[in-house]
């Protein structure tokens, strides 16, 4: 940088202990440059969580939507009804993939708003939508505060990756024994009910 008298440089080090790290440019108020591993998390009907994408280099995050679509596909052998995710997502490619699907995909339409507000049926179809997606939000937050993606002390990349993977699996373990939980109750309930039909 000093001989070609530049102030950019591709890959520098911004982390002496972490050189893997890239400093990624988020926009927000508080920290306009975060730096880190970036992933792209989906939720499924059940409440599973999966990786999509990791990496601790900038990328768009639009890329990913056909790539998850189609992993979703290969899981359940079928396409979703409609796909719920951030405005960013919802660029002209990513509109005409779904809509050649038969997929519905959330948010705002794109360009100009209509002079003429949506009907009251479209309205309540983006409301539910907009409710079902605080869902993913969700996860990232609990993930951050219960299953430790928030408290990353490892310093290696291949141990980084290792560590988040496993708070998206706790957490997912943890959505299933919350399940069988409910499964157990449920048949201890209709057990005791039953036994209790019997007696009378």
């Amino acid at each position: 940088m000093f001989v070609s008298n530049t102030h950019r440089i591709e890959n520098r080090i911004v982390s002496i202990s972490q050189p893997y790290i890239r400093p990624i440019v988020r926009g927000k108020a508080k920290s306009p440059v975060e730096f880190g591993a970036k992933l792209d998390l989906s939720v499924d009907e059940t409440g599973m969580c999966r990786i999509e994408k990791l990496s601790f280099e900038a990328y768009n995050e639009s890329a990913v939507l056909k790539t998850a679509i189609e992993n979703y596909k290969k899981r359940t052998g079928h396409y979703p009804e409609r796909v719920l995710a951030d405005q960013i997502y919802r660029n002209r490619d990513n509109i005409a993939f779904c809509s050649s699907l038969g997929i519905r995909l959330s948010g705002k339409k794109l360009g100009r708003p209509k002079k003429d507000a949506d009907s009251k049926a479209e309205k309540k179809i983006a409301y539910q939508d907009n409710t079902d997606r605080i869902e993913v939000e969700r996860k990232f937050s609990l993930a951050k505060r219960k299953f430790g993606l928030g408290l990353l002390l490892t310093k290696r990349e291949d141990t980084t990756k290792a560590s988040i993977v496993l708070s998206i699996i706790a957490m997912n373990i943890d959505r299933l024994a919350a399940m069988l939980l409910r499964l157990i109750q449920f048949l201890l309930n209709f057990e005791l009910s039953y036994g209790l039909r019997r007696c009378s």
